[in-house]
Protein backbone atom coordinates (compact mmCIF):
# COMPACT_ATOMS: atom_id res chain seq x y z
CA UNK A 1 0.00 0.00 0.00
CA UNK A 2 1.22 3.55 -0.83
CA UNK A 3 1.17 5.60 2.19
CA UNK A 4 -0.27 8.97 1.98
CA UNK A 5 2.36 11.88 0.31
CA UNK A 6 3.85 14.55 2.23
CA UNK A 7 6.29 16.57 1.33
CA UNK A 8 7.06 17.39 5.01
CA UNK A 9 10.52 14.89 5.63
CA UNK A 10 12.27 16.52 2.54
CA UNK A 11 11.13 20.27 3.70
CA UNK A 12 12.57 19.23 6.72
CA UNK A 13 15.89 18.77 5.49
CA UNK A 14 16.14 22.01 4.58
CA UNK A 15 14.86 24.19 7.45
CA UNK A 16 17.23 26.47 9.44
CA UNK A 17 17.25 24.08 11.85
CA UNK A 18 18.27 21.16 10.81
CA UNK A 19 21.05 23.05 8.82
CA UNK A 20 22.36 24.15 11.77
CA UNK A 21 21.78 20.56 13.34
CA UNK A 22 24.25 19.29 10.82
CA UNK A 23 26.63 21.56 10.88
CA UNK A 24 26.84 20.84 14.43
CA UNK A 25 26.82 17.20 13.41
CA UNK A 26 30.35 17.90 11.64
CA UNK A 27 31.75 19.86 14.36
CA UNK A 28 31.45 17.29 16.77
CA UNK A 29 32.84 14.53 14.40
CA UNK A 30 35.64 16.86 13.71
CA UNK A 31 36.34 17.23 17.18
CA UNK A 32 35.96 13.51 17.85
CA UNK A 33 38.44 12.89 15.19
CA UNK A 34 40.87 15.09 16.87
CA UNK A 35 40.63 13.86 19.75
CA UNK A 36 41.74 10.02 18.39
CA UNK A 37 44.46 11.64 16.55
CA UNK A 38 45.70 13.12 19.84
CA UNK A 39 44.98 16.91 18.50
CA UNK A 40 42.70 18.34 21.20
CA UNK A 41 41.76 16.17 24.95
CA UNK A 42 40.16 13.06 24.56
CA UNK A 43 37.74 14.30 27.25
CA UNK A 44 36.30 17.13 25.22
CA UNK A 45 34.18 15.50 22.74
CA UNK A 46 31.93 14.08 25.18
CA UNK A 47 31.34 17.59 27.10
CA UNK A 48 30.76 19.10 23.51
CA UNK A 49 28.19 16.80 22.54
CA UNK A 50 26.39 17.08 26.14
CA UNK A 51 27.08 21.20 25.90
CA UNK A 52 26.04 22.35 22.50
CA UNK A 53 22.77 23.65 21.95
CA UNK A 54 21.68 25.29 18.64
CA UNK A 55 19.92 28.45 19.41
CA UNK A 56 18.99 28.97 15.62
CA UNK A 57 17.33 32.94 17.08
CA UNK A 58 20.58 33.95 18.85
CA UNK A 59 22.83 32.70 16.36
CA UNK A 60 20.62 34.54 13.78
CA UNK A 61 20.95 37.70 15.99
CA UNK A 62 24.74 37.31 16.17
CA UNK A 63 24.50 36.91 12.44
CA UNK A 64 23.49 40.65 12.12
CA UNK A 65 26.82 41.71 13.84
CA UNK A 66 28.94 39.29 11.82
CA UNK A 67 27.28 39.13 8.45
CA UNK A 68 28.35 35.62 8.07
CA UNK A 69 26.43 32.73 9.16
CA UNK A 70 29.08 30.25 10.17
CA UNK A 71 30.75 32.76 12.13
CA UNK A 72 27.86 33.44 14.00
CA UNK A 73 27.04 29.65 14.40
CA UNK A 74 30.70 28.98 15.71
CA UNK A 75 30.12 32.05 18.37
CA UNK A 76 26.79 30.97 19.27
CA UNK A 77 27.59 26.78 19.70
CA UNK A 78 31.30 28.11 21.50
CA UNK A 79 29.44 30.23 24.17
CA UNK A 80 27.74 27.21 25.29
CA UNK A 81 31.00 25.04 26.09
CA UNK A 82 33.00 27.37 28.47
CA UNK A 83 36.72 26.51 28.47
CA UNK A 84 36.13 23.76 25.93
CA UNK A 85 34.67 26.40 23.45
CA UNK A 86 38.54 27.10 22.05
CA UNK A 87 38.38 23.76 20.46
CA UNK A 88 35.21 24.24 18.68
CA UNK A 89 36.26 25.09 15.03
CA UNK A 90 39.42 23.99 15.62
CA UNK A 91 41.60 24.32 12.70
CA UNK A 92 38.79 24.45 10.18
CA UNK A 93 37.35 26.86 7.67
CA UNK A 94 33.67 27.92 6.81
CA UNK A 95 33.35 25.77 3.77
CA UNK A 96 34.94 22.45 5.70
CA UNK A 97 31.43 22.67 7.62
CA UNK A 98 29.13 23.70 5.15
CA UNK A 99 30.24 21.61 2.15
CA UNK A 100 30.52 18.68 3.98
CA UNK A 101 27.07 19.59 5.66
CA UNK A 102 25.72 19.84 2.24
CA UNK A 103 26.71 15.99 1.45
CA UNK A 104 24.64 15.06 4.37
CA UNK A 105 21.63 16.65 3.33
CA UNK A 106 22.07 15.96 -0.57
CA UNK A 107 22.55 12.01 1.04
CA UNK A 108 19.29 12.32 3.26
CA UNK A 109 17.17 14.02 0.44
CA UNK A 110 18.51 10.98 -2.08
CA UNK A 111 17.32 8.75 0.09
CA UNK A 112 14.23 10.20 0.31
CA UNK A 113 14.27 10.27 -3.96
CA UNK A 114 15.21 6.98 -4.18
CA UNK A 115 12.17 5.43 -1.81
CA UNK A 116 9.77 7.82 -3.84
CA UNK A 117 11.50 6.13 -7.12
CA UNK A 118 10.48 2.77 -5.45
CA UNK A 119 6.51 3.23 -4.56
CA UNK A 120 6.40 4.59 -8.57
CA UNK A 121 8.39 1.07 -9.79
CA UNK A 122 5.78 -0.39 -7.50
CA UNK A 123 2.63 0.97 -9.33
CA UNK A 124 4.36 1.29 -12.33
CA UNK A 125 4.76 -2.58 -12.29
CA UNK A 126 1.52 -3.22 -10.94
CA UNK A 127 -0.16 -1.65 -14.04
CA UNK A 128 1.89 -3.24 -16.17
CA UNK A 129 0.71 -6.19 -15.47
CA UNK A 130 -2.70 -5.62 -14.61
CA UNK A 131 -2.63 -4.01 -18.18
CA UNK A 132 -0.75 -6.76 -20.01
CA UNK A 133 -3.20 -7.99 -22.38
CA UNK A 134 -5.24 -4.76 -22.98
CA UNK A 135 -5.41 -4.21 -26.64
CA UNK A 136 -4.51 -0.61 -28.00
CA UNK A 137 -3.12 1.13 -31.37
CA UNK A 138 0.48 1.88 -31.14
CA UNK A 139 1.18 5.87 -32.76
CA UNK A 140 4.74 7.12 -34.10
CA UNK A 141 4.62 10.55 -35.35
CA UNK A 142 0.91 10.46 -33.57
CA UNK A 143 -0.37 8.35 -36.23
CA UNK A 144 -1.54 4.79 -35.82
CA UNK A 145 1.02 2.09 -36.33
CA UNK A 146 0.64 -1.41 -35.41
CA UNK A 147 -1.20 -2.76 -32.27
CA UNK A 148 0.26 -2.73 -28.99
CA UNK A 149 -0.97 -3.17 -25.29
CA UNK A 150 -1.12 -0.66 -22.10
CA UNK A 151 0.93 -2.71 -20.19
CA UNK A 152 3.86 -2.61 -22.53
CA UNK A 153 3.75 1.03 -22.23
CA UNK A 154 3.79 0.13 -18.37
CA UNK A 155 6.44 -1.49 -18.53
CA UNK A 156 8.57 0.87 -20.65
CA UNK A 157 8.24 2.88 -18.12
CA UNK A 158 9.51 0.65 -15.81
CA UNK A 159 12.28 -0.13 -17.14
CA UNK A 160 13.00 3.73 -17.53
CA UNK A 161 12.38 4.55 -14.24
CA UNK A 162 14.67 1.51 -12.89
CA UNK A 163 17.98 3.31 -14.57
CA UNK A 164 16.59 6.24 -13.09
CA UNK A 165 17.19 4.85 -10.10
CA UNK A 166 20.48 3.89 -10.61
CA UNK A 167 21.43 7.42 -12.13
CA UNK A 168 20.05 8.67 -8.26
CA UNK A 169 22.32 6.29 -6.58
CA UNK A 170 24.80 7.29 -8.50
CA UNK A 171 24.33 10.99 -7.46
CA UNK A 172 24.42 10.01 -4.04
CA UNK A 173 27.18 8.06 -4.05
CA UNK A 174 28.91 11.09 -5.77
CA UNK A 175 27.26 13.76 -2.96
CA UNK A 176 28.19 12.04 -0.22
CA UNK A 177 31.41 13.40 0.32
CA UNK A 178 33.26 15.49 2.96
CA UNK A 179 36.21 17.31 3.21
CA UNK A 180 38.19 18.91 6.55
CA UNK A 181 41.27 19.95 4.36
CA UNK A 182 41.27 23.64 5.20
CA UNK A 183 41.43 27.12 3.95
CA UNK A 184 42.92 25.89 0.38
CA UNK A 185 42.96 21.94 0.53
CA UNK A 186 46.33 21.41 1.96
CA UNK A 187 45.35 20.45 4.87
CA UNK A 188 47.67 23.31 6.92
CA UNK A 189 46.52 23.05 10.35
CA UNK A 190 44.48 19.17 10.40
CA UNK A 191 46.12 16.00 8.98
CA UNK A 192 44.11 14.23 6.26
CA UNK A 193 43.85 11.25 8.88
CA UNK A 194 41.39 13.72 10.90
CA UNK A 195 39.23 14.40 7.69
CA UNK A 196 39.00 10.61 7.31
CA UNK A 197 38.16 9.91 10.64
CA UNK A 198 35.56 12.52 10.78
CA UNK A 199 34.21 11.48 7.13
CA UNK A 200 33.57 7.54 8.42
CA UNK A 201 31.71 8.92 12.20
CA UNK A 202 29.66 11.16 9.29
CA UNK A 203 28.83 8.02 6.99
CA UNK A 204 31.04 9.89 3.90
CA UNK A 205 33.66 9.47 1.55
CA UNK A 206 36.44 11.77 2.39
CA UNK A 207 37.44 13.81 -1.03
CA UNK A 208 40.61 12.52 -2.09
CA UNK A 209 41.38 16.25 -3.16
CA UNK A 210 39.70 19.67 -2.68
CA UNK A 211 40.37 22.96 -2.68
CA UNK A 212 38.56 25.42 -0.08
CA UNK A 213 35.38 23.86 -1.10
CA UNK A 214 34.54 19.80 -2.87
CA UNK A 215 34.34 20.45 -6.83
CA UNK A 216 31.04 21.62 -7.94
CA UNK A 217 31.23 18.65 -11.00
CA UNK A 218 29.61 16.53 -8.03
CA UNK A 219 26.57 18.69 -7.12
CA UNK A 220 25.90 19.16 -11.25
CA UNK A 221 25.91 15.61 -11.65
CA UNK A 222 23.41 15.73 -8.67
CA UNK A 223 20.64 18.54 -9.85
CA UNK A 224 21.70 16.96 -13.73
CA UNK A 225 20.33 13.43 -12.32
CA UNK A 226 17.13 14.95 -10.84
CA UNK A 227 16.30 16.62 -13.76
CA UNK A 228 16.79 13.44 -15.71
CA UNK A 229 14.26 12.39 -13.38
CA UNK A 230 12.36 14.98 -13.55
CA UNK A 231 12.06 14.21 -17.28
CA UNK A 232 11.02 10.85 -16.57
CA UNK A 233 7.84 12.05 -14.67
CA UNK A 234 7.28 14.77 -18.25
CA UNK A 235 7.01 11.62 -20.05
CA UNK A 236 4.80 10.00 -18.31
CA UNK A 237 2.61 12.76 -17.77
CA UNK A 238 2.87 13.85 -21.71
CA UNK A 239 1.22 10.45 -22.67
CA UNK A 240 -1.45 10.34 -20.37
CA UNK A 241 -2.24 14.44 -21.58
CA UNK A 242 -2.48 12.51 -25.21
CA UNK A 243 -4.38 9.73 -24.16
CA UNK A 244 -7.12 12.20 -22.57
CA UNK A 245 -7.79 14.07 -25.49
CA UNK A 246 -11.46 13.99 -26.35
CA UNK A 247 -10.63 12.70 -29.57
CA UNK A 248 -9.01 9.85 -28.01
CA UNK A 249 -9.83 8.94 -24.85
CA UNK A 250 -8.33 5.77 -23.66
CA UNK A 251 -7.05 6.67 -20.15
CA UNK A 252 -7.34 9.60 -18.07
CA UNK A 253 -7.15 11.46 -14.75
CA UNK A 254 -9.01 10.26 -12.23
CA UNK A 255 -12.30 13.28 -11.78
CA UNK A 256 -13.35 13.57 -8.16
CA UNK A 257 -16.98 13.91 -6.83
CA UNK A 258 -16.93 17.62 -6.78
CA UNK A 259 -14.16 18.68 -8.80
CA UNK A 260 -14.28 21.30 -11.56
CA UNK A 261 -12.75 21.16 -14.61
CA UNK A 262 -13.36 24.81 -15.93
CA UNK A 263 -14.45 28.03 -13.94
CA UNK A 264 -16.76 28.77 -17.41
CA UNK A 265 -17.62 25.23 -19.09
CA UNK A 266 -19.61 22.53 -16.67
CA UNK A 267 -18.09 19.52 -19.25
CA UNK A 268 -14.54 20.02 -18.84
CA UNK A 269 -12.33 17.34 -17.45
CA UNK A 270 -8.87 18.53 -17.66
CA UNK A 271 -5.18 16.60 -17.60
CA UNK A 272 -4.43 19.27 -15.37
CA UNK A 273 -2.37 17.18 -12.84
CA UNK A 274 0.00 15.99 -15.91
CA UNK A 275 -0.25 19.41 -17.06
CA UNK A 276 1.19 20.28 -13.89
CA UNK A 277 3.83 17.85 -13.82
CA UNK A 278 5.70 18.82 -17.25
CA UNK A 279 5.64 22.47 -16.24
CA UNK A 280 7.41 21.97 -13.22
CA UNK A 281 9.82 19.36 -15.26
CA UNK A 282 11.08 22.65 -16.65
CA UNK A 283 11.82 23.63 -13.10
CA UNK A 284 14.26 21.24 -12.40
CA UNK A 285 16.10 21.64 -15.86
CA UNK A 286 16.42 24.86 -14.98
CA UNK A 287 18.04 24.10 -12.04
CA UNK A 288 20.28 21.71 -13.46
CA UNK A 289 21.62 24.13 -15.66
CA UNK A 290 22.51 26.54 -12.33
CA UNK A 291 24.44 23.73 -10.98
CA UNK A 292 26.74 23.78 -14.41
CA UNK A 293 27.29 26.95 -13.85
CA UNK A 294 28.74 26.59 -10.57
CA UNK A 295 31.55 24.25 -11.53
CA UNK A 296 34.11 27.06 -12.53
CA UNK A 297 34.70 29.04 -9.76
CA UNK A 298 37.86 31.86 -9.24
CA UNK A 299 40.76 30.15 -8.32
CA UNK A 300 40.79 27.68 -4.85
CA UNK A 301 37.53 29.13 -4.03
CA UNK A 302 34.72 32.20 -4.80
CA UNK A 303 31.01 32.33 -3.39
CA UNK A 304 29.22 32.84 -6.36
CA UNK A 305 28.04 28.98 -6.46
CA UNK A 306 26.41 29.47 -2.99
CA UNK A 307 23.71 31.77 -3.54
CA UNK A 308 22.57 29.37 -6.38
CA UNK A 309 22.51 26.53 -4.11
CA UNK A 310 20.67 27.60 -0.96
CA UNK A 311 18.07 27.99 -3.76
CA UNK A 312 18.57 25.06 -6.05
CA UNK A 313 19.03 22.45 -3.30
CA UNK A 314 15.29 22.27 -1.40
CA UNK A 315 13.77 23.96 -4.72
CA UNK A 316 14.80 20.50 -6.69
CA UNK A 317 14.70 18.00 -4.35
CA UNK A 318 11.39 19.14 -2.77
CA UNK A 319 10.07 19.24 -6.45
CA UNK A 320 11.25 16.40 -7.40
CA UNK A 321 9.99 14.39 -4.02
CA UNK A 322 6.48 16.17 -4.78
CA UNK A 323 6.41 15.21 -8.50
CA UNK A 324 7.23 11.76 -7.94
CA UNK A 325 4.75 11.45 -5.39
CA UNK A 326 1.96 12.97 -7.56
CA UNK A 327 2.98 10.57 -10.51
CA UNK A 328 2.51 7.45 -8.29
CA UNK A 329 -0.71 8.65 -6.98
CA UNK A 330 -2.13 9.53 -10.35
CA UNK A 331 -1.59 6.83 -12.07
CA UNK A 332 -2.57 4.08 -9.60
CA UNK A 333 -5.91 5.98 -9.94
CA UNK A 334 -5.56 6.57 -13.50
CA UNK A 335 -9.08 5.53 -15.38
CA UNK A 336 -8.73 3.25 -18.45
CA UNK A 337 -11.68 3.21 -21.30
CA UNK A 338 -10.94 -0.54 -22.66
CA UNK A 339 -13.92 0.12 -25.37
CA UNK A 340 -12.08 3.72 -26.38
CA UNK A 341 -9.24 1.35 -27.33
CA UNK A 342 -10.84 -0.79 -29.34
CA UNK A 343 -12.86 1.38 -30.88
CA UNK A 344 -9.65 3.36 -32.14
CA UNK A 345 -8.11 0.44 -33.11
CA UNK A 346 -10.46 0.22 -35.20
CA UNK A 347 -10.34 3.95 -37.15
CA UNK A 348 -8.10 2.73 -40.16
CA UNK A 349 -10.42 0.16 -41.20
CA UNK A 350 -7.26 -2.76 -40.52
CA UNK A 351 -4.62 -0.81 -41.87
CA UNK A 352 -2.51 -1.43 -38.90
CA UNK A 353 -2.03 -4.58 -40.41
CA UNK A 354 -0.43 -3.66 -43.93
CA UNK A 355 3.33 -4.51 -42.67
CA UNK A 356 2.34 -8.03 -42.16
CA UNK A 357 1.17 -8.41 -45.46
CA UNK A 358 4.30 -6.87 -46.97
CA UNK A 359 6.31 -9.63 -45.12
CA UNK A 360 3.97 -12.29 -45.98
CA UNK A 361 4.22 -10.79 -50.25
CA UNK A 362 8.25 -10.94 -49.63
CA UNK A 363 8.44 -14.47 -48.42
CA UNK A 364 6.43 -15.23 -50.94
CA UNK A 365 9.40 -14.52 -53.26
CA UNK A 366 8.30 -10.63 -54.34
CA UNK A 367 10.90 -7.88 -54.35
CA UNK A 368 10.78 -5.31 -51.25
CA UNK A 369 9.37 -2.63 -53.79
CA UNK A 370 7.04 -4.36 -55.64
CA UNK A 371 5.12 -6.05 -52.77
CA UNK A 372 5.27 -2.43 -50.75
CA UNK A 373 3.26 -1.31 -53.97
CA UNK A 374 1.29 -3.59 -53.77
CA UNK A 375 0.12 -3.29 -50.54
CA UNK A 376 -0.03 0.21 -50.58
CA UNK A 377 -2.32 0.15 -53.53
CA UNK A 378 -5.67 -1.11 -51.51
CA UNK A 379 -3.97 0.54 -48.23
CA UNK A 380 -4.49 4.33 -50.22
CA UNK A 381 -7.60 3.18 -51.38
CA UNK A 382 -9.09 2.68 -47.64
CA UNK A 383 -7.60 6.51 -46.43
CA UNK A 384 -8.97 8.07 -49.77
CA UNK A 385 -12.51 5.75 -50.26
CA UNK A 386 -13.03 4.54 -47.20
CA UNK A 387 -13.99 0.31 -46.95
CA UNK A 388 -12.02 -2.28 -45.05
CA UNK A 389 -8.64 -3.09 -45.95
CA UNK A 390 -8.93 -6.71 -45.19
CA UNK A 391 -11.95 -6.28 -47.96
CA UNK A 392 -10.13 -4.87 -50.51
CA UNK A 393 -7.04 -7.05 -49.76
CA UNK A 394 -9.56 -10.30 -49.95
CA UNK A 395 -10.69 -8.74 -53.70
CA UNK A 396 -6.95 -7.88 -54.87
CA UNK A 397 -6.67 -10.30 -57.93
CA UNK A 398 -2.72 -9.56 -57.74
CA UNK A 399 -2.41 -10.04 -53.83
CA UNK A 400 -4.92 -13.49 -54.39
CA UNK A 401 -2.01 -14.56 -56.87
CA UNK A 402 0.41 -15.28 -53.97
CA UNK A 403 -1.90 -15.61 -50.51
CA UNK A 404 -4.60 -18.20 -49.98
CA UNK A 405 -7.74 -17.07 -47.82
CA UNK A 406 -6.16 -18.32 -44.74
CA UNK A 407 -3.00 -17.09 -45.11
CA UNK A 408 -4.46 -13.71 -45.38
CA UNK A 409 -7.05 -14.20 -42.38
CA UNK A 410 -3.46 -15.19 -39.97
CA UNK A 411 -2.18 -11.72 -41.11
CA UNK A 412 -5.14 -9.86 -39.87
CA UNK A 413 -5.11 -11.67 -36.43
CA UNK A 414 -3.96 -9.55 -33.87
CA UNK A 415 -3.14 -12.47 -31.33
CA UNK A 416 0.02 -12.45 -34.19
CA UNK A 417 1.31 -9.07 -32.69
CA UNK A 418 1.43 -10.00 -28.59
CA UNK A 419 3.18 -13.43 -28.68
CA UNK A 420 6.17 -12.43 -27.77
CA UNK A 421 4.85 -9.77 -24.69
CA UNK A 422 5.88 -13.00 -22.16
CA UNK A 423 9.52 -12.56 -23.10
CA UNK A 424 9.81 -8.49 -23.36
CA UNK A 425 7.80 -9.05 -19.45
CA UNK A 426 10.55 -11.80 -18.32
CA UNK A 427 13.58 -9.12 -19.74
CA UNK A 428 11.96 -6.44 -17.84
CA UNK A 429 10.61 -7.58 -14.68
CA UNK A 430 13.04 -10.38 -14.54
CA UNK A 431 10.22 -13.09 -13.98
Amino acid sequence: MIPRYSREPMARIWTEEHKFATWLKVELAAMEAMAQHGIIPEEVPARARAGAVCDVEAILEIEKKTHHDVAAFVDQIAGCLGEDGRYFHFGLTSSDVLDTAFGLRLRDSADLLLAAVDELLTVLKHQAYAYRDQVMVGRTHGVHAEPITLGLKFALWYAEFQRHRTRLEQARKVVAVGKLSGAVGTFAHLPPEVEATACAILGLEPASISTQVLQRDRHAEFFVSLALVGTGVEKIALEIRHLQRTEVREAEERFAAGQKGSSAMPHKRNPILSENLCGLARLLRSNALAAQENVALWHERDISHSSVERLIAPDSTILLDFMLGRLTRMLKNLQVYPENMTKNLHLTHGLIFSQGLLLALIKKGLSRDAAYRLVQRPAMQVWEEGGEFAQRVQADPEIGKHLSSDELASIFDLKRYFRHIPAIFARVFGE
